[in-house]
């Protein structure tokens, strides 16, 4: 399990992250763009792939990381369960996501 404060810390840790409110949801960014959302309600992290990334983070049926069922999950949005991910997972797939967002 990955309290959101931990998840919100490895986010703001990646070099020029920033924060910012985003609807219901915490956003995280590099070089103005979003590369993950946080829920601290639903303790869920979601967070921006490419359908490439999305494929080999998520495994079939799993209900720790899966693409966000509608049009955004077909474009690579992927949401983290913290209440059932690792540590490792959660820094992985921001670390991931923040890079695709930083080198465009």
């Amino acid at each position: 399990m990955v309290k959101p404060e931990d998840a919100k810390t490895l986010a703001l840790s990646l070099p020029g992250a920033g924060e910012q409110p985003h609807f219901n949801r915490t956003a995280f960014t590099v070089k103005k763009k979003i590369f993950a959302t946080l829920s601290f309600e639903d303790n869920t992290l979601n967070i921006r792939f490419t359908p490439t990334e999305q494929f080999i983070f998520c495994p079939p049926g799993s209900d720790v990381i899966f693409a966000i069922p509608n049009g955004w999950g077909r474009q690579g949005w992927t949401t983290i369960n913290l209440t059932k991910a690792s540590k490792k997972l959660v820094a992985a797939a921001l670390k991931e996501a923040y890079q695709l967002r930083a080198a465009k």
